[in-house]
């Protein structure tokens, strides 16, 4: 394959640590590239980490935001960006224990926005998104051979899983859109410029300090380290050889212990280990190991360079050097340090761990990581508190109905009046109704349909992954659980699931239909709220009521429609299923439930049931899946549910014909 030459690059992230040391490298090695760097400045970012290529005429800075459509158009536009190396993100697993919406925000949000951009400009040739050896997840402590570019994401934490969520959006783009994309996922790296929120320079400057180096945990957890220098080389061949399409680890099979590299740094500082060293309490699902198979970048002609000792002495002496580059940054030297946005956009930086106090009204590290929900029906407390809802979606359909049936059992509610992409909205609204539990029924599904997701993918994004985690963390910090009404429609018919089998999707399957935008936001949120324990998804699957009249009733649609399909597919009877939403509230259930009455019913099969019940002179007629792909924009989902955990906890369920006869067809029957 030909080597690709970029004329006008564009680096998100610049500032950063890593993307620097890649700006400087292109800026030094390749004059004739114009090398534009944008960055908002962020608390780990430092415009200093640039000086070595301020003077040179090939390079520009611009401070923004990569969330800002605006200015990404403006800049793609006026500079005449070819290549986008994507950098910028947040990316401190400790921080995003604390304060993970503003991972979505900036990794998934900030993402959708240059994919976007790209796409509309339609004069990217390389879009190289930078992600991490995290997304692979925990690697087996005695596995021999890495994870592999090809393996399967199973991220951990709120961190990794933004970063794989933003990986599938590059992805889709580059099927959907013919994206040139490339992406990289990279063992840890260390070096000079580095923010101390990391190991490495942490542990560097508490020892010129005279401090004592505080350990997760045990300190046997497993990391790879290169050094930055060796990581801008890989970028520099990424950029020239790497393949579109393709995924390249980043990686070294050398692995070192926690506790050796703090064995390390002390005999560097000539510190006794044993003193010096402290053990302090794990942070939450730390990963053992992260091991890479690096070959197919090798294959390309990319090899580390730089050992173990060189980078660490060369690490040392820049700290050394460079006492003051990042100016205090105490907070960040804390065993565990969190850096989170309070209301009214105070950073604090707080640890307990140090024998100082924690302001009142900042929650603690150690209930950060737990969840309060109410108690259940079950519990014995001498004072079960009252129902009260808080309710999102007061001018969707299920939003209006779940206020009805609180009327009806007198439970009490209130609907939320603050856009759920709004922080300090949901969190008034919380601190104003003080409930118990909170209900999201508010989503962007499409006016009249989900092909309108097609052309507003910014909107549903923003509402539908953005706006949702906030929620989600919102409620978490408030120790709520939150009832979310999700879709089935991320599923569709495949050889392991074959129409008419009886075989259907379960809770714990992943999803495999990306047909339409709308699913592809659903199914990434579905994945991210899964770090959230405070959080049951139900899947609901082409709704139907008792009103015929109204225009989201599946119902209503198919017998307005002149054709229709006829496949069979699971359903959820609203009438039947609602109350029992409010009832699975009640007894705090959690997880992901397929929210579908039992079985599966055709669209022949319903209109056959319209026709006896409603209307005996209604006729209808079929056409196949190819037919109607000409008419609609986006494909759409069908499959058969597994409801069996649902029925399991309400043996009463109906299967979905005779809930169709009992909820639907009987009190709207016509003699």
């Amino acid at each position: 394959m030909a080597n690709y030459t970029p004329k006008n690059i564009l680096i998100t992230g610049a500032a950063g640590f890593i993307a620097s040391h890649v700006a400087n490298r292109l800026i030094r090695n390749y004059p004739e590239y114009k090398i534009v760097v944008l960055d908002k400045l962020d608390y780990c970012s430092n415009l200093k980490n640039l000086s070595p290529s301020q003077s040179s005429p090939n390079f520009k800075f611009v401070k923004g935001d990569i969330g800002s459509a605006d200015l990404v158009n403006y800049l793609l536009i006026t500079e005449s960006i070819d290549t986008i190396m994507h950098f910028a993100a947040q990316t401190h697993v400790d921080n995003s224990f604390g304060n993970s919406f503003e991972f979505t925000k900036n990794n998934i949000y900030g993402t959708h926005v240059l994919l976007e951009a790209c796409k509309v400009t339609g004069q990217i040739r390389r879009f190289i998104h930078v992600s991490t050896d995290e997304v692979y997840g925990e690697t087996d402590e005695d596995a021999a051979v890495g994870n592999h570019e090809a393996s399967q994401l199973l991220p951990t934490n709120p961190y990794s899983a933004t970063k794989a969520g933003a990986e599938m959006l590059v992805m889709a783009y580059g099927r959907s859109y013919g994206l040139p994309v490339i992406t990289t996922r990279g063992n840890n790296v260390y070096g000079p410029n580095q923010f101390p929120e990391k190991l490495i320079p942490k542990f560097i400057l508490l020892a010129m300090r005279g401090k004592p180096l505080p350990i997760h945990g045990d300190g046997s957890n497993v990391r790879s380290y290169l050094y930055c220098e060796d990581v801008a080389e890989a970028f520099e061949v990424v950029l020239h050889k790497g393949e579109v399409g393709h995924v390249y680890n980043i990686g070294t099979k050398k692995e070192r212990r926690v506790i050796d590299v703090a064995r390390d740094v002390c005999k560097l500082f000539s510190m006794d280990s044993e003193t010096s060293i402290k053990f302090v309490e794990n942070r939450p699902f730390n990963d053992q190991r992260y091991f890479l198979d690096d070959q197919k970048l090798k294959n390309i002609g990319w090899s580390e360079r730089t050992t173990w000792e060189e980078g660490l002495k060369k690490t040392m002496d820049w700290y050394i050097n460079n006492p003051d580059w990042w100016g205090d940054v105490s907070g960040a030297l804390l065993p565990h340090p969190r850096m989170l946005m309070m209301p009214g956009g105070i950073e604090r930086h707080f640890d307990d761990s140090e024998g100082g106090e924690s302001p009142s009204n900042v929650p603690t590290a150690s209930n950060q990581s737990k969840m309060v929900v109410p108690p259940s029906k079950n519990a014995t407390s001498a004072k079960k508190p009252s129902l009260k809802f808080l309710i999102y979606g007061k001018t969707g359909w299920i939003g209006g109905l779940l206020g009805r049936l609180c009327e009806n059992e007198g439970i009490p509610f209130e609907y939320g009046k603050g856009r759920l992409e709004e922080r300090s909205q949901l969190v008034a609204d919380i601190q104003n109704v003080k409930p118990t539990h909170v209900f999201n029924a508010a989503g962007v599904t499409g006016r009249p349909n989900v092909d309108w997701c097609e052309s507003h993918k910014t909107e549903t994004i923003r509402t539908n992954v953005a706006g949702t985690l906030t929620l989600a963390d919102v409620c978490r910090e408030h120790g709520l659980l939150m009832m979310n009404y999700a879709t089935g429609c991320i599923f569709e018919y495949d050889a392991a699931h074959p129409e008419g089998s009886g075989i259907g999707y379960k809770e714990e399957d992943k999803p495999n239909f990306t047909g339409s935008f709308y699913s592809k936001t659903k199914a990434m949120v579905e994945e991210l709220l899964k770090e959230y324990d405070n959080v049951c998804t139900l899947r609901v699957r082409m709704p139907i009521s008792s009103d015929l009249n109204n225009p989201r009733n599946f119902i209503t649609k198919i017998s307005r429609y002149s054709k229709v399909v006829n496949i069979p597919n699971s359903m959820t009877i609203l009438d039947e299923l609602l109350p029992i939403s409010i009832e699975m509230a009640k007894r705090n259930l959690r997880g992901i439930w397929n929210f579908t009455n039992p079985g599966v019913v055709s669209h022949n099969e319903i209109l056959e049931m319209y026709k006896q019940y409603i209307d005996p002179q209604f006729k209808w007629m079929n056409f196949t899946l190819e037919e109607q792909a000409k008419v609609i924009v986006a494909p759409r989902s069908n499959n058969e549910m597994d409801a069996t955990k649902l029925k399991k906890e309400f043996p009463d369920l109906l299967p979905i014909k005779e809930s169709l006869i009992k909820y639907v067809f009987e009190p709207n029957r016509k003699n």
